[in-house]
Formats: C-alpha cells, structure tokens, sequence
C-alpha cells in the first residue's frame, strides 16, 4: 500500500551541542524571581516586581505543583516539555526563558535535558489515510525499539513498511499513553471525525441586557485549542485560575466547532450551571440542551451529563449501561469539565 511520509523535525547530536552552548549564558541577578534546581524544579517568590511575567512564561513549559502564600513551586517534567514542544516551542526558547527569571545559572543538567526531551517530540507520529491509522517513526532503530515492546506491539496490527506500523484505531489513545511511559511522544496529526452541525451565536449581550465577550486570554485559549482547523487542533486541557471563566472557554470553542457537544460535569449543580451559561451567553434555545442526571435523561445536540450517572451500574459486574450516551449522537466535540475528577472507567472508554 501507498503510505504518506508525514515530515518530521530532524534533531542532530552536533545541533544539539550547538543549542545548549547557545543558552547557557546566563549570570546570576538577585533581583529574578526564579530559583532552578537540579532536580527540575522551580522556586518562584510571589512578592517579586517580576512574579507575573515569570509565573506567565513557567506557565508554558512547567506545571505548578504547590502555591503556599510566599513561593511557588513548579515541575519541569518530560510531558510539560513535550506539550511546550507541541505548541511550537524550541528547547533554546525554554531555557533563554528560565534565564531571563533565574537569580542563579542555571545547573548544567537543566539545559542538557531540555534539549534532550524536547528533541523526542515529532519523531513518532500518528497519521490518518484514506483507511488507516498509522504510526510512522523517525528512523528504523526507532522502530526497531517499538517493535520489540510488548507494551507497544498490543495495539499495533501490523508492520506496513520498516518505520511505518498500522495501529487499531480504537487504541488511540492508549498507545499514545503506552509510548509516552516509555519516553516516546507521539505527534498525533490523524485529525478527527466531524460531528452533527449545530449552528449558534454568542450573544452580545446576556438575557439580563449586560454586555460581555470572551476576555483575550480566552479567546487566546480557544485559538490554541482550535489551531485553525488543522490536525494540530481538537484537542487539549485548558488549564486556568480559579474563577477566569473556563467555561467561556468551554462555549467559545463551541462557538468555534459549530458541532454537536457532550458536557461531563462534576455534579448536577454544575450541569445547571452549564445550561444555564449557555442559555444566557448563546443563541442556543432550551430545546437545544439536554440534561442526563439522575433526575433527567435527555440527550440533544448540547447534552450536560455528570460523571455519576455515566458511571453508575446495578452492580460490580454489571455494564455501564449509561456510556450509550457516547454513542447516542454524533458528537463533533466533548468536554470534560474539572477534567482531574474523571473516573477511570470514563477515562478507559473516551481514550481512543
């Protein structure tokens, strides 16, 4: 079979030494926020002139792990490195940006593996043909590693060619997670299958006659999530402070979509809350929106579900008889709202 070479970021050994010796070049400057350590994490003091700007830059490539009143704390991990790699940024961005904020140098162990996960990032990639999912890897010793896995060859169907593998679509997500427990991120460009049309507007202004609109930040949330209708887009955590209005940002890649939505919230009060945003914020009419609770059970081009429902059964061994919603309409998006609350038997069925 014919199979597309999806292009691929072609990393060197020489270019790496070439980016580390690049960025380190930092001096000390007590004034700076941020303290890094060897052990990839960062110390940020919250009464710094330059707090904002550090905790906005951190915010692309770290994850915050605590944030007692006086210095927060934040984690550089693979998969932070990775998904910064994923929104277009380069190792030499990373660390240029912890040297801009650092009070010390930067301990040599830090740039090297930047570079290093960094550079992992689009050697595998996942791709969608006429027919067949496809997992395509940089070079054969690459898919040499694959290929001898076990982890890996479970949701593999065959061998296509040397660095090409065919993969069980209904796996999707679960050799993404399988390679990235062994250091390996996928680049997913397989797309996504588009759902029932739904049409709507976003109000100007609410029921109440207030006038509103997304902020920038959200709608900078929304770009990123939809990255112009490529296969880039479609998916992702959007991850904000309390009370910045994540929902908005929920409605405005609605908006953006145009597509049939399945909402999964915590608790029936925060379902109500959802119909009753949408209701004031968008054209959608109440006959649009559908509640699947304990207490009610509609499903219409906008269902609002909680995570209970969907995971109650009559027994242990019983099936969940409720995950017939994912498959009740064809969905052209599905949010997860306070995503860190999802149950493993949800998590297990939407992977793919």
């Amino acid at each position: 079979m014919a199979v597309l070479r999806f292009p691929f970021k072609e990393v060197t050994t020489s270019r790496t030494k070439i980016n580390e010796n690049e960025c380190r070049k930092t001096m000390a400057n007590p004034t700076n926020p941020l303290i890094v350590q060897s052990d990839k994490s960062v110390l940020l003091e919250v009464d710094n002139p330059l707090y904002e700007n550090a905790r906005d830059s951190l915010a692309r490539f770290a994850e915050l792990v605590k944030s007692p009143e006086y210095v927060h704390t934040y984690r550089i991990s693979p998969l932070s490195l990775w998904n910064a790699a994923a929104m277009g940024m380069t190792p030499k961005e990373v660390i240029s940006a912890l040297e801009e904020f650092a009070k010390y140098p930067i301990p040599g162990n830090i740039s090297r593996e930047i570079v290093d996960y960094m550079s992992r990032y689009g050697q595998i990639s996942l791709y969608k043909d006429d027919i067949d999912l496809l997992l395509i890897c940089e070079n054969e010793d690459l898919a040499e590693e694959i290929w001898a896995n076990s982890k890996i060859t479970e949701f593999i169907i065959d061998r296509v060619d040397e660095v090409t593998f065919r993969v069980d679509q209904s796996k999707r997500g679960f050799i993404k997670h399988a390679l990235i427990e062994i250091g390996h991120p996928v680049e997913d460009v397989a797309g996504f299958v588009e759902g029932e049309h739904l049409p709507f507007e976003m109000r100007a202004t609410t029921l109440e006659g207030k006038g509103w609109g997304l902020r920038a930040y959200q709608k900078d949330s929304v770009a990123i999530f939809h990255a112009g209708g490529s296969e880039q887009g479609g998916s992702g955590v959007i991850v904000l402070p309390c009370g910045a209005g994540k929902t908005m940002v929920g409605i405005g890649a609605m908006h953006r979509l145009q597509t049939s939505t399945l909402i999964l919230a915590p608790n029936v009060i925060a379902v109500r809350q959802w119909i009753q945003e949408l209701l004031d914020k968008t054209t959608l009419r109440p006959e649009d929106i559908g509640e699947y609770t304990g207490d009610n059970k509609e499903i219409r081009p906008v269902t609002v579900a909680t995570y209970q429902i969907l995971t109650w059964r009559k027994s242990r061994s019983a099936e969940f008889e409720h995950f017939k919603i994912f498959e009740s309409r064809n969905w052209g998006l599905i949010i997860y709202d306070e995503v860190h609350l999802l149950p493993a038997p949800v998590f297990r069925v939407t992977a793919a």
